[in-house]
């Protein structure tokens, strides 16, 4: 025994009883953990994200939701002490539940500051209404609904625009009964902030302690899923749905019987599946770690039959969610669910897309990234089944790679199901998928049986980035110059375009014209002059003419104007500059 150690309990012993005591908890087991304090602090610093625009606005409209609001600002500072002062673990998740509700609190502030909603939460609302009067929901036009700015209109690549519900039923059916009260979007946009509310809750109850305020941080204090929530987004419902899905899901049928859990697991899941179709990009991923698992541990016929009991709970739920709908016209009714898969919207996001879109003059290949979303799915597919054991825990990210090769790539498809990384992170560890089962591959020459694996894996990748290149560097179909006339005055306008297009393509082509300044295009311009297509290696003259008769050109030299040709078959663009194209009245 060291003398440190001695001087040490000599110190102690001659201490008053309440040193002695705190000395005695201090290194007892109810300590809390120092990253568990680290876990709340931060999700009480991610309240003050979006609080002060909220309080701002409050300020002018609800002068009441901005003392509540700040009300929450004492408490978030009251949280941030205790959070680092607490000694226990209990007393520390009372403060855990403590940010929680503050969370929610904003939430709810959030909510009653700006309930309108978009174009999702408008369109939900409408189908509730129809809902509610026995009259069809899908494939029906609504164009009244957008014509505000906050109702954005998704415009296709054909030239037209989607005025049509195309989401599963389930938000709709729920909002149904708060819209016969409410009569507004606000009924749409209650539903998936309650949603995301009771998924948060879920989610905070269902991992473990020292994880339960990153669960607040990622639902609620971030901002970002608020924002959607608010805007009524139907992701909302189908992500509340799926947090206990995602949760220990490589318990649901251990031992061979699913259980009450595991029926509830399967019944959520079928539900998501009939609340929005970003579920669907998950399924497969998840059937193909459920069977994995427990063929690890009961054989491969036990196994299929568990994954059929599963998927048959799973798939009754979503036929009696969609059955009255199916049954009113079967054929509009899928094309609805479809209709975000085969619409061909305009170009739009964050990914490998723009490339063609942003930073090139187009691309004649566009089908391309489809296709390479579609084979890059595949490919992760197989990549989870040959290396399960690995992949597993990360099964609730995989799915939405695809979407950064796809036309479509905004960051919603991303972040909208980040609280189901999280699940995954804190309930799969690697111990519950050590023992699942991974195909073997007749060995290849001069490989071993991994190698073998992540070269067939890799071979069924390489399509997919193959196919993202060629619509990457396709040229433009159409070579086009133009000519802008302009209005004068204080701030120039443009009032029609001339353009001269060049077909380079073996392909005829039937373009659709709109300016972009910045990430979006306008609406679409209307074509005064000018044949409908342009035959294969030929040139045509078009004038066009902004929606409205006119549009202004950028205030600032940073700010560059262009104008847009797309196709719809084949899906091309092409993009000039209006720059140096001007021609002043």
């Amino acid at each position: 025994m060291s003398t440190q150690t001695v001087d040490t309990r000599v110190r102690q012993r001659d201490a008053p009883p309440s040193v002695i005591a705190r000395l005695r908890r201090a290194g007892s087991d109810d300590t809390p953990q120092q990253w568990h304090r680290g876990m709340t602090l931060i999700a009480t610093i991610s309240l003050f994200i979006g609080t002060r625009a909220a309080w701002t606005q409050a300020m002018l409209i609800h002068p009441p939701v901005a003392g509540v609001i700040s009300v929450c600002y004492a408490g978030i500072l009251v949280c941030a002490v205790l959070a680092l002062a607490v000694r226990g673990r209990r007393a520390l998740v009372r403060v855990d539940a403590a940010v929680l509700v503050l969370a929610v609190a904003l939430v709810i502030c959030g909510y009653w500051l700006d309930h309108a909603g978009t174009d999702e939460g408008v369109l939900t609302a409408q189908a509730a209404s129809e809902i509610l009067h026995g009259r069809p929901v899908y494939g029906q036009p609504w164009p009244w609904l957008f014509g505000t700015p906050k109702s954005g209109l998704t415009k296709t690549m054909s030239g037209g625009a989607d005025l049509t519900y195309g989401y599963p039923p389930l938000t709709a059916l729920l909002a149904a009964p708060v819209h016969a009260v409410l009569h507004s979007t606000a009924a749409a946009t209650a539903v998936t902030t309650g949603a995301l509310i009771a998924g948060a809750v879920t989610l905070w109850l269902l991992l473990p302690v020292p994880w339960r305020s990153a669960a607040t941080a990622v639902c609620l204090g971030f901002g970002f899923l608020p924002n959607y929530a608010r805007a009524g987004y139907p992701a909302i419902v189908a992500l509340a749905l799926l947090v206990p899905v995602v949760v220990r899901w490589p318990a649901t049928g251990a031992g061979g019987r699913l259980g009450r859990s595991g029926v509830l697991r399967a019944v959520c899941l079928g539900a998501a599946c009939a609340a929005q179709q970003l579920a669907w990009f998950l399924l497969p991923f998840l059937l193909i770690g459920l069977y994995a698992v427990r063929r690890g541990e009961l054989g491969a016929r036990p196994a299929t039959a568990l994954l059929a009991r599963f998927t048959g709970v799973a798939a009754l739920t979503w036929a009696a969610i969609n059955a009255y709908f199916a049954a009113q016209n079967f054929t509009t009714w899928w094309e609805g669910l479809l209709l975000p898969l085969t619409q061909k919207a305009i170009l739009h996001g964050q990914g490998l897309m723009g490339i063609s879109y942003y930073f090139t003059d187009g691309s004649s290949r566009l089908d391309y990234y489809s296709h390479a979303s579609m084979l890059l799915i595949a490919g992760l597919l197989t990549a989870t089944v040959l290396f399960v054991r690995r992949l597993g825990a990360a099964l609730t990210v995989l799915p939405w790679l695809a979407f950064y090769l796809a036309t479509r790539s905004q960051d919603g498809y991303y972040l909208m199901m980040t609280p189901l990384w999280l699940a995954a992170a804190a309930t799969v560890p690697a111990s519950s998928l050590a023992s699942a089962w991974e195909p073997r591959i007749t060995r290849i020459p001069r490989l071993s049986g991994r190698s073998a694996r992540t070269a067939v894996v890799a071979a069924l990748v390489a399509p997919a980035l193959l196919c993202a290149g060629i619509a990457a560097a396709s040229p433009p179909p159409l070579d086009m110059t133009l000519t802008a006339h302009l209005t004068g005055g204080a701030r120039p306008a443009i009032t029609s375009v001339r353009v001269r297009a060049v077909n380079t393509t073996d392909t005829a082509l039937t373009p659709h014209f709109a300016s972009r300044l910045g990430h979006s295009a306008s609406n679409w311009w209307t074509i005064t002059a000018g044949p409908t297509t342009i035959a294969p290696h030929s040139t045509a003259v078009y004038v066009v003419r902004p929606k409205g008769g006119r549009r202004a050109l950028p205030t600032s030299q940073d700010q560059h104007m262009y104008l847009i040709a797309v196709t719809g078959t084949p899906m091309t663009i092409t993009t000039a500059s209006l720059g140096n194209a001007t021609d002043p009245d």
